[in-house]
């Protein structure tokens, strides 16, 4: 017996237990900090697009009715293919998908920007723009929650998520401003251009993106199964998972409840209770600075717990927020409740982005984002037209109804152990 083995007090210092080494931040990976930099340029640039889209309607048609259309006409594809996008990410490549739907977007906004400059535009070419913009969000809404977790280590999913997200929020903040002050001093065209050019940039981030290793097939599955196979291997995925499928029937009530009222309810109340213009954009810019808030304080957190009861208990209060704002007659009162419902809903963002991306093998990863996407988007028509009934019966009573039916179905998962004891 060797005297180290007899003598303890002399064991080697290799024996010893070494620190792990430091996380490194997602921005320190030259791959994702390019695809950031390269999406939040072209968030920016669709912000231009969203205000000189509406303004051209408009000029063109002086209807709003004609403008409810081309709306609808851009959602009803994004909320039917969304499924086949989920399929055809995680059978191809989420970069190739993210590139080819860029790349038609790039074509599609220059072709309409150069139409708008030659003064050849009509009403028929933006319904084809619009219809061709949801096609290609079905399929890039997947694949950019794929396209992660393969650029970053798992333990670095939610910071690179709050990036992401943070980008969305500060583009939809800092954007609409100057789009209207290019739209004004150079017209539709150049805000249309701009938004063209932006898409070149993440474009050339995911060129330099190399294609991730396939990941294997599930054991027993098809070399090469049928569109239709594949989308039911993604809903049976969430079937068969009782925890992801109660926070996906909340991540949807979420949608219905809040989209229609925020989109519709809050533009009315700014017009008949409030009689400004000037109220909508301070009640919008509330609930974004509290959904900034939260995606930074969510991507902060290091190790969080008890992310499903987290999730749950946000909805509740975001249901008794919007009771709240039907019931108070106060600007200043209603621009705190929707910071605070801005700052839950940044905050679980976040995590259950995270979670799930963990979650998730990575094979099934673009069909799963699929549904969880379709169950934000596929509502979301149905929740303006709902909110529209409403409030044009009783503004008031569109929000109460919707925090009620809101708070009541947070109450009612409250009630399962699935998906309040997600950690």
């Amino acid at each position: 017996m060797s005297s180290a083995s007899a003598n303890p007090s002399q064991a080697s210092p290799a024996l010893e237990p070494t620190p792990a080494p430091a996380l490194r931040h997602p921005l320190t990976l030259p791959h994702f900090r390019n695809l950031w930099l390269g999406a939040t340029i072209s968030l920016l640039g669709d912000q231009f697009y969203l205000v000189a889209l509406p303004w051209l309607v408009l000029q063109l048609t002086g209807s709003s009715l004609a403008l409810g259309t081309i709306l609808m006409t851009a959602a009803i594809p994004r909320a039917a293919l969304m499924l086949i996008g989920g399929a055809v990410t995680d059978r191809f490549s989420a970069r190739r998908v993210l590139i080819t739907t860029a790349a038609v977007r790039t074509v599609l906004v220059g072709a309409v920007a150069a139409l708008i400059w030659r003064d050849l535009i009509q009403l028929w070419q933006l319904y084809v723009l619009t219809f061709a913009f949801g096609v290609a969000d079905a399929f890039s809404f997947p694949a950019g929650s794929a396209l992660i977790p393969t650029l970053v280590q798992p333990q670095q999913l939610q910071p690179a998520n709050a990036l992401m997200q943070t980008s969305t929020v500060l583009a939809q903040m800092a954007g609409p401003a100057p789009a209207g002050v290019l739209i004004k001093s150079l017209g539709i065209a150049s805000a249309l251009f701009f938004d063209a050019l932006s898409f070149l940039a993440v474009i050339a981030a995911l060129f330099r993106i190399p294609d991730p290793p396939r990941a294997p097939a599930a054991a027993g599955a098809p070399a090469r199964p049928s569109m239709l196979h594949s989308i039911a291997e993604g809903l049976r995925a969430v079937r068969n998972d009782p925890p992801l499928l109660s926070l996906m029937m909340v991540f949807a009530t979420i949608n219905f409840c809040v989209s229609g009222p925020i989109a519709v309810g809050l533009a009315a109340m700014a017009k008949f209770r409030f009689g400004s213009a000037a109220a909508f954009g301070t009640l919008l810019s509330c609930f974004s600075g509290g959904t900034l808030a939260g995606i930074v304080l969510g991507g902060t957190v290091k190790r969080p717990r008890k992310r499903g009861l987290q999730f749950i208990v946000m909805s509740l209060l975001a249901g008794l927020e919007l009771i709240g704002i039907g019931i108070v007659p106060k600007l200043v009162a209603v621009a705190a409740l929707l910071a605070l419902m801005g700052l839950g809903v940044g905050f679980v963002n976040v995590q259950f982005s995270a979670w799930m991306q963990m979650r998730v093998e990575r094979a099934l990863l673009g069909r799963v984002m699929s549904v969880l996407m379709f169950s934000a988007v596929g509502l979301v028509p149905v929740s303006y037209a709902v909110s529209g009934v409403l409030a044009q019966w009783s503004l008031r009573g569109l929000f109460i109804a919707a925090g009620a039916v809101l708070a009541a179905a947070s109450v009612l998962a409250l009630s399962g152990k699935a998906a309040r004891e997600i950690d």
